[in-house]
């Protein structure tokens, strides 16, 4: 295994033609003390003070953190990491492209973090790498912008938080829509009683997801990538998909399938909008993978309901083709007694309704969550982060307890259960049937998941007295990739 400090020659004989100024400030970082602590070492309150960083993980979202940071002039780019060669060759070049320096490339995010003048890193990779990384780069002393959900698993996120705060590192959950204003003035709105109490919380997420394909065997890794590096902390398996990347979100190992995808955002705001700092007192998931049979490993269409008490919170994914509710698909609604608020898929926009549908009020305004990390970089105060990871925390550890009933579900006949369910629950089930039929899906010759109700210690962040379910809390790392016991 070779680390790539660079892409090939020609093309480096090129960047450093184009960009030799912005070289010549690397290699005047790389040549700092070895003894001075990045992050102490900087004046971070002086507004002329650049911030150096390095993105890791760069293909899909990774390139929006690489995007952002490179147009601005308070922001160096000092470093890429990314186990395919492939991904980080496209990130120079746009580097390059922008008039910026060519920043060294690693595979290995270890040998990037001993980078020196290394501030901060901003973690876009699959799941199963989010919380080591973290943990790895904020105990080098690094602060760090971690993508959504920050974990795969509860203990690790647990882990993750323990350790910001035990080393004092701004650490920033990639849930952007906490800093839209459109987001933070409806929530405002909420919490002042305007809609009256608020007794359920919703998330929606209807995106479509076609099938994956069904592959004849292992796919061949391609020569770009090194495939150790990249599976980490998972198992040692072979990938068993006919495309490598993206759809890895889609098998457990790796993803937490679209609860943890696109849904962990939605099931932040549903949680912002409690007001609940904390997990809920139980859950309980009901799902599938319906409409077609496909290497796919996690469900396309699911329904989790937590209870916290005096509210409730219920998540609902559809993978297949379908209608809106209230005319959302991905996005909010939040129920009062007085009236709801519907928060879009764009987080820059809500709007308040009267229980007679009549449009109160409307929320606009968006916002930069990259920004609002560097800031508190500067500020060095994690109070000014509007992402603090312990909200990305929280909402990242509903989006798995309610996998886990999931996981933990027997298969039923469609109408052949006797659970007693609520007003809302039957409504949503009854509303997940009509979908699927709609979808040309037989229910009678179908069956989905009955996950069983698992009741939730939200102080140790753990299961009541089941131990097939807090087996899930955390998963036997692969060696050296492990996340620790605690902090």
């Amino acid at each position: 295994m070779s680390d790539r400090f660079t892409t090939r020659r020609g093309f480096l004989e090129q960047s450093l033609l184009t960009a030799a100024a912005g070289m010549a400030g690397i290699c005047a970082l790389d040549s700092a003390s070895a003894d001075e602590p990045a992050a102490a070492g900087r004046r971070r309150g002086m507004a002329n003070d650049k911030i150096h960083i390095a993105v890791i993980g760069i293909n899909g979202r990774g390139n929006n953190h690489l995007d952002s940071y490179l147009a601005r002039e308070d922001v160096e780019v000092i470093g890429l990491c990314d186990p395919d060669t492939m991904v980080t060759d496209r990130a120079i070049a746009k580097c390059v492209k922008k008039g910026k320096a060519a920043p060294p490339a690693y595979q290995d995010i270890r040998k990037l973090l001993e980078l020196k003048g290394l501030d901060a890193v901003s973690i876009a990779t699959p799941n199963h790498w989010h919380s080591l990384a973290g943990i790895w780069a904020m105990q080098a002393g690094k602060d760090v912008y971690v993508e959504k959900p920050v974990s795969h698993n509860v203990h690790e996120g647990r882990v993750l938080v323990d350790t910001a705060r035990k080393h004092k590192r701004i650490c920033q959950a990639g849930t952007q829509s906490r800093s839209h204003k459109a987001c933070q003035d409806a929530m405002e709105y909420i919490h002042s009683g305007k809609i009256g109490k608020v007794s359920l919380s919703r998330g929606l997420c209807y995106k479509p997801r076609p099938s994956i394909g069904k592959s004849a065997g292992p796919l061949a890794i391609p020569q770009n990538i090194d495939y150790d590096l990249w599976l980490g902390p998972a198992p040692q398996k072979s990938a068993m998909r006919q495309r490598f990347h993206y759809d890895w979100h889609w098998f457990w190992d790796y993803g937490n399938g679209d609860l943890g995808n696109q849904g962990i955002h939605q099931m932040d705001i549903a949680r912002w909008a409690l007001n609940k700092n904390g997990l809920a007192n139980s859950v309980f998931s009901v799902g599938g993978r319906f409409g077609y049979v496909d290497d796919g490993e996690t469900p396309n269409t699911e329904i989790s309901f937590f209870d916290y008490g005096d509210a409730h919170l219920i998540f609902e994914v559809r993978g297949l083709p379908t209608v809106g509710l209230k005319d959302v698909k991905i996005g909010n609604i939040v129920y009062g007694s007085e009236g709801y608020v519907v928060i879009s898929d764009n987080y820059g926009s809500a709007a308040a309704f009267d229980n007679n549908n009549t449009l109160v009020q409307s929320f606009t305004g968006d916002g930069d969550h990259f920004d609002n990390f560097l800031s508190a970089m500067r500020s060095r105060k994690s109070s000014d982060l509007n992402g603090e990871i312990e909200k990305g925390h929280y909402s990242s550890a509903l989006c798995h307890l309610g996998n886990i009933s999931y996981r933990l579900g027997s298969q039923r006949a469609f109408g052949g259960d006797s659970q007693s369910y609520s007003k809302e629950e039957k409504d949503c089930m009854e509303r997940m049937q009509v979908h699927l039929t709609t979808n040309g899906v037989d229910l009678g010759a179908s069956k989905y998941a009955l996950g069983p109700v698992l009741k939730i210690d939200s102080h140790k962040e753990r299961f009541h007295d089941n131990a097939a379910a807090n087996a899930y809390i955390t998963r036997e790392y692969r060696a050296p990739f492990v996340v620790p016991d605690k902090a």
